[in-house]
């Protein structure tokens, strides 16, 4: 699969499910009660313990449409040891354009963070498939509404601070897609392995994507 074709992919699942485990424990049941969702795609951060032998792991027994990205991605040699892993998109909390090129090396997708206009366009220029605004929390939908006036042509994400409650209107003001964490990956939900009630809030987050997107 091409960079262009994930970048694609990570839009039409319209939500990265963003998730931050201790262990790798419940992960297949987590990945099948987001897609039964609509979700097709999962960020599993270098924060989680044992990150990459987990993203190589789980790689191997995927859903054919469902897509495994790595995040808090913070230089190069760790974005090759991801992609190798099997990771197809790179997340990052910053802009380094050295992260951006590994990606690309490998024909992968590079989320790369960014916060002002400036580093937004900057981290654009130097080729990053979509622009992870972070924090978003502290910003807010509008923000993407207002880069887009001078820069509608850069593809935006927000993490951080998304939640049911403002899901559909980053989408209304421009983002591609939305990076979810705690509001979709309810700790508590996984605790108790309650799969069904993780499953019926992943379709209220697609549901919500879906219908700001026909607005």
């Amino acid at each position: 699969m091409s960079r262009q074709e994930i970048v694609e992919k990570l839009e039409q699942s319209g939500v990265v499910a963003v998730v931050r485990l201790q262990s790798a424990e419940n992960l297949d049941q987590i990945i099948a009660a987001l897609a039964r969702g609509g979700i097709r795609a999962l960020e599993i951060t270098m924060t989680t313990p044992d990150a990459i032998t987990i993203i190589r792991n789980i790689s191997r027994s995927l859903p054919a449409d469902f897509l495994i990205g790595a995040g808090t991605v913070l230089d190069a040699a760790t974005a090759e040891k991801v992609i190798l892993a099997g990771a197809q998109f790179v997340v990052s909390p910053i802009f380094d354009p050295k992260i951006i090129a590994m990606a690309h090396k490998y024909d992968k997708a590079a989320l790369a963070g960014a916060f002002s206009a400036t580093e937004i366009f900057a981290a654009w220029q130097a080729g990053a498939d979509v622009v992870k605004v972070f924090p978003a929390t502290v910003v807010g939908p509008g923000y993407f509404k207002d880069i887009h006036g001078p820069l509608p042509q850069i593809k935006l994400t927000p993490t951080g601070g998304v939640t049911i409650d403002n899901a559909a209107e980053f989408i209304r003001c421009g983002a591609v897609f939305l990076g979810v964490g705690t509001a979709l990956l309810d700790k508590q939900m996984i605790r108790n392995q309650d799969w069904q009630a993780l499953e019926e809030r992943a379709r209220v987050f697609h549901a919500a994507v879906a219908g700001a997107r026909r607005q």
